[in-house]
């Protein structure tokens, strides 16, 4: 085990009543994952309504489709803390419900200045942060041989943001730019209430007695932490980066139609979507550092092979799927060796960071590659930068990451 953590208090085995499934926790809590992120992720489609109607700049339009995504990211870290002290019994509905404000103010009032975006966009970052709560509130319902596929259904509510790409444009064309924030804001007050009364913390849950800044200065020291980190970093960064680029790199690099390159995008975030289920399941069965090895040498070769700008049919096209699988499994891998290293109490401290990590790591890529292309007129170079750093993290995985795991101290379920 990482840190010999005090052992708080322990909640008691029920709080009255029936006790209820995991199965219908694990439901409930992807659900609430799912709904946030359809909130946090409102923006994004709009992002080109609102350039041309507010005369935006390029980079004005990146600036306000970023800041709820990097605030979404770091607003994990002190998430993640208080879901360990509270539980997801308390901080889902809360969450839920304080993403309500800054979507209601988005819907009614805050769409008629790039200012007025940017304070509403700030906050709506909150959304992002459900992904800190449910990892731990999960974790906390399994045992360790089964915590890999539960936290990769969990993640699966990623698709949350697919949910908005393809719901937000509809709804603000046929009935008015106000309806999707007000249909968002309806479905969270629902959430809200239903996961207060129907979610339940596990048995026997560990309640840490350390002040919130003790908590996270330990976390920070502990080494799963920063392996995971930049683990999820390749991995969910890899995915959140192809998810936000890869219509202008298809637009650019082969002059697809701006529809063609966003459905091809659609294909490769539903496919990671997927297999994020099927990493965990395959970290229960044969390690996380065997998916996650595996995982980032597919990204490796695909890497590779697309930095020569192969033809979309068959080889450019069978590279990206095979590297959307990969991010995904490898995602799901990470937070099942989340699960085994880092101690019960500390699992929603550590996620915390490593979502955090994964999220901004997802803003440097497309940086660097629209920099390169500016700069040389290709893509290749930013691909093959793409495979030597999945290269280095697969070497990384199977040397400090799989010595720290055999290494480790099984952590016992509550």
């Amino acid at each position: 085990m990482d840190i010999a953590s005090k052992p708080g208090k322990r909640v008691s085995g029920r709080e009255g009543g029936k006790q209820p499934r995991p199965a219908l926790m694990l439901a409930l809590a992807t659900l609430g994952f799912a709904v946030n992120f359809w909130a946090w992720a409102l923006l994004s489609p709009l992002g080109p309504s609102f350039k041309e109607s507010l005369h935006l700049s390029a980079f004005q339009q990146a600036l306000l489709v970023a800041v709820p995504v990097v605030v979404g990211s770091l607003g994990r870290i002190p998430i993640g803390a208080l879901s360990d002290r509270f539980g997801g019994r308390v901080m889902f509905p809360l969450v839920s419900a304080a993403t309500i404000v800054p979507v209601l103010y988005l819907g009614l009032f805050g769409h008629s200045t790039l200012v007025a975006l940017l304070v509403g966009g700030f906050f709506l970052g909150i959304g992002g942060t459900a992904f800190a709560v449910g990892v731990p509130f999960v974790s906390s319902w399994y045992p360790p041989a089964r915590r890999g596929l539960a936290i990769g259904i969990f993640g699966a509510g990623m698709g949350g943001t697919a949910v908005s790409a393809l719901t937000t444009v509809k709804l603000a064309k046929a009935h008015g730019l106000a309806t999707p924030f007000l249909v968002m804001a309806g479905v969270l007050a629902v959430y809200a209430v239903v996961a207060w009364v129907v979610l339940r913390d596990a048995p026997g849950r560990v309640i840490p007695s350390e002040p919130l800044s003790t908590r996270l200065a330990a976390t920070f020291r502990l080494p799963v932490t920063w392996q995971a980190s930049l683990l999820y970093a390749v991995a969910f960064g890899g995915y959140v980066a192809f998810s936000v680029y890869l219509p202008t790199y298809l637009k650019t690099g082969y002059g697809l139609a701006q529809a063609d390159a966003a459905n091809r995008m659609a294909g490769f975030v539903l496919l990671a979507v997927l297999m994020r289920p099927v990493g965990g399941w395959l970290s229960d069965r044969i390690g996380p550092t065997r998916v996650l090895g595996a995982a980032l040498a597919v990204v490796t070769v695909g890497a590779a092979v697309q930095a020569f700008t192969p033809s979309l049919s068959p080889l450019g096209t069978i590279a990206f799927l095979a590297m959307a699988g990969a991010l995904g499994a490898g995602s799901g891998a990470v937070f099942a060796f989340v699960a085994l290293r880092a101690a019960p109490n500390t699992v929603g401290s550590v996620t915390g960071v490593v979502g955090a990590a994964g999220g901004l790591g997802g803003f440097i890529p497309p940086l660097v590659m629209g920099g390169l292309y500016g700069a040389y007129g290709s893509y290749g170079l930013g691909l093959a930068l793409l495979a030597l750093v999945a290269a280095a993290s697969a070497v990384f995985t199977a040397t400090v990451v799989t010595r720290a795991l055999r290494t480790s101290t099984p952590i016992p379920h509550a």
